[in-house]
């Protein structure tokens, strides 16, 4: 029964927390999926949203200033000294009389109120302007989700690339293979020369190098979409996807008009120019007068005691006018350096409009240069596939030797490399696109 019990302890663990056990289950995930999971879990996208959180505390402080303050304060006086007044004789011959008096008390409560009426402007130019960086903030999270998108899609059909070589590799070493034991079984009857044995030789080992770079190059880019991703490195995931070609639309002044009215680096200066301007309205207002209503209510004791009367109370209702008169020109200062701002942004404005017409010009000549080698390379395959196929049949029957079926196989790989980097550069070129017009969410892979 002893024996037993380790087994037993095993069923057990295994019914019971089969986490503990089992290793982490496979994702599958698709470009939509990692997509998803990228603006979930990508920690450069969170942290650039936790940004939010902040200039909504942001709007709350400035909305708080219209609010009136009221605050409790209470004091124990632990030393003091009692002034002496010394009063002259009412009648000559007399002594002065000296007695002390006692203005202060050892206990002292106090409850202050305050309310702003009047501040020129201020307090509704501060919160307009906390307002437009909670604005600004959110343009802000939505260009770093942008590039998160853009840089996902960038690693996904990188991986696609890769995970593509790898097999146009691994085609081409079976080829070579492939032509190699037909040598080799030519070889044994004397149909070939020891010349063609030795090239079909070597040409197969030296695609094998290639191969395992290819193999490298997926594992790296498997690597980097995981990062992307928020995943563990160690995470088993299948990417499921596919580069192929889908017609992408592409209209460079209608993309440009897009990008001017949805780009968020554009939006995002709009809100800080409408900061400020209520800065430079703040500025503006510091030379007005202020305007509070205040109140004051206290309580003073010399013994700590609330069920006697010996309390005493008094409060004092104030309208505080505040008028400034010199402050050494800091107003005109600060009028001077948010007029400076303005002008700033401004520029700053025209010359990232400008930048944006020039990305979207490019993206579209980019796109449609993939498309045109596209296209190109399409047909060029097929018809590396059929040289193949002719120089093999002809070296069986002695009209080609083996420099030409491996000029062919090369030709082949070449023509595929080609094709798949042509699929993997329009893509790409359709996401850059989307990028430079402020969109981004369209997949171009097939599922």
């Amino acid at each position: 029964m002893i024996e037993r019990l380790p087994v037993l302890i095993l069923i057990f663990l295994v019914l019971t927390g089969p986490g503990l056990l089992r290793p982490q289950e496979k994702l599958t995930l698709t470009l939509e999926e990692s997509l998803k999971l990228a603006l979930e879990q990508n920690p450069l996208y969170l942290a650039e949203k936790a940004k939010e959180e902040g200039a909504s505390s942001m709007v709350r402080q400035a909305a708080a200033g219209f609010f009136p303050s009221l605050n409790a304060q209470g004091t124990d006086v632990l030393d003091k000294k009692v002034f002496s007044v010394e009063i002259p004789p009412f009648f000559p011959g007399m002594s002065a009389q000296k007695v002390k008096l006692d203005f202060t008390r050892t206990y002292q409560l106090s409850l202050n109120f305050q309310a702003p009426l009047y501040a020129g402007g201020r307090l509704v130019s501060g919160y307009k302007q906390a307002n437009y960086n909670l604005q600004s903030t959110r343009e802000s999270i939505r260009r770093t989700g942008q590039e998160t998108v853009f840089n996902v899609k960038k690693a996904f059909y990188g991986l696609l690339l890769a995970r593509k070589f790898v097999e146009v590799s691994e085609e081409a070493v079976a080829l070579a293979e492939k032509h190699l034991k037909n040598v080799k079984a030519m070889f044994d009857v004397g149909m070939a020369s020891k010349f063609d044995l030795l090239r079909s030789e070597v040409q197969a080992s030296n695609l094998k190098p290639q191969l395992i770079r290819a193999r490298n190059g997926l594992s790296t880019a498997e690597l980097a979409l995981k990062s992307l991703l928020g995943l563990d490195l160690k995470q088993a995931v299948e990417f499921k996807g596919e580069l192929s070609f889908k017609e992408f639309a592409a209209d460079a002044d209608a993309s440009a008009a897009q990008a001017l009215t949805n780009r968020p680096e554009l939006e995002q200066l709009k809100y800080q120019r409408m900061m400020a301007d209520e800065m430079l309205k703040t500025a503006q207002a510091s030379t007005l007068p202020t305007l509070a209503l205040g109140g004051q209510y206290n309580l003073w004791s010399n013994t700590f005691n609330f069920t006697g009367s010996n309390w005493e109370s008094y409060y004092s209702i104030n309208l505080v006018l505040s008028v400034p008169i010199f402050n050494g020109f800091v107003n005109s200062a600060k009028v001077g350096e948010s007029k400076a701002v303005l002008k700033q942004l401004d520029y700053s404005r025209k010359g990232l409009a400008a930048m944006v017409k020039f990305e979207v010009e490019q993206a579209v000549l980019n796109l449609r240069q993939a498309k045109e080698s596209l296209l190109s390379q399409e047909k060029n395959v097929e018809e590396a596939r059929e040289a193949v196929r002719i120089a093999e049949l002809n070296f069986a029957e002695g009209i080609a030797t083996t420099l030409d079926v491996s000029s062919a196989q090369v030709a082949l790989t070449q023509a595929k490399t080609n094709y798949t980097q042509a699929l993997y550069d329009y893509a790409l070129a359709a996401a850059e696109l989307e990028k430079a017009v402020g969109d981004g969410q369209a997949a171009a892979t097939e599922s």
